[in-house]
């Protein structure tokens, strides 16, 4: 018997192997009522009868998921919250553009380290790159990944297999030209790098390759610096790098972010604190926002 991988163990076998898109499926539930009712605190009982499950089964479901109680999730994404967050986030992009945090290093605590693609490559639309993709079990939902020989090129959710087809659909027109091959096992231990917390580490970085226009990349590097738990705004963002009266320019590259998670674009926000849009969901950025307090919580 071989040993399982720090992804299979993630993702259990047999009739648990789809816990997580389980889990997420219900927790999605959860959070679309906290969404709706953050306003008034909800407490454990509201969240859990609106879910269906009692509250002692809610309660051990959520944690297991976020690693925080539902409690405590209400809190972490209340938009008093992101305004907290926001608080000091010049100073925070300051002192990660200055610090060093722009070399192959530590850019976040995923440990990433990228590279982007020439321009020529870019308009040429991928003709030449060929790209593995394949949809994995994920906290926020199946995850489709797609793989280069340099690296993770595209990150996207579903919520279910039933829009799997669209999220390939919009991930491949990105770049019309390339070849795709169908081969998650090329791309099951990038899934298992990024969703596994346990393996981030700073001696073996993930490997990412941006694949956009040279403002797009500019953007997204800098998205890259804001260390876990900390939120900034589009006119902040627009104002380190250009000018804030970029900020719908800025706005735009955010929302073609093609490495969903590990490029952080979730944790962009509003200038008034609101949580703003996001490609894949504003409840699925409330999660992940929310799972990574659980991940802070959890370092105590």
């Amino acid at each position: 018997m071989t040993a399982k991988t720090a992804y299979e163990r993630a993702a259990p076998a047999g009739r648990h192997a789809a816990r997580w898109s389980e889990d997420y499926a219900r927790v999605r539930r959860a959070i679309a009522f906290i969404s709706g009712h953050w306003r008034d605190q909800p407490d454990l009982d509201e969240i859990a009868a609106d879910v269906g499950l009692s509250p002692a089964h809610f309660q051990r479901l959520f944690s297991r998921w976020a690693g925080i109680s539902p409690k405590e999730f209400v809190q972490a994404i209340t938009l008093d919250h992101a305004r907290g967050l926001l608080l000091g986030s010049a100073s925070i992009l300051d002192t990660a553009l200055e610090v060093g945090l722009s070399g192959p290093g530590r850019l976040h605590d995923l440990f990433v380290d990228h590279e982007a693609m020439t321009p020529g490559d870019y308009k040429r639309r991928g003709a030449g790159l060929e790209i593995a993709w394949g949809t994995h079990p994920s906290p926020f939902g199946s995850a489709l990944i797609m793989a280069t020989a340099r690296g993770v090129a595209g990150l996207a959710f579903a919520d279910g297999a039933h829009e799997e087809p669209a999220i390939l659909e919009d991930m491949t027109r990105r770049w019309p030209a390339a070849r795709y091959s169908h081969a998650p096992e090329r791309t099951a231990p990038y899934a298992a790098r990024i969703f596994t917390p346990e393996l981030w580490r700073e001696s073996d970085p993930l490997k990412i390759m941006l694949i956009g226009t040279d403002f797009e990349v500019r953007v997204w590097d800098a998205l890259l610096r804001l260390p876990l738990g900390q939120a900034v705004t589009y006119s902040d963002l627009a104002a380190h790098l250009c000018s804030a009266r970029a900020a719908r320019a800025v706005g735009s590259a955010v929302g073609r972010n093609p490495v969903s998670f590990v490029v952080p674009c979730h944790r962009v926000l509003r200038k008034d604190g609101g949580l703003g849009g996001y490609h894949w969901g504003v409840t699925r950025k409330q999660a992940i926002i929310g799972w990574e307090a659980g991940r802070l919580a959890a370092r105590g």
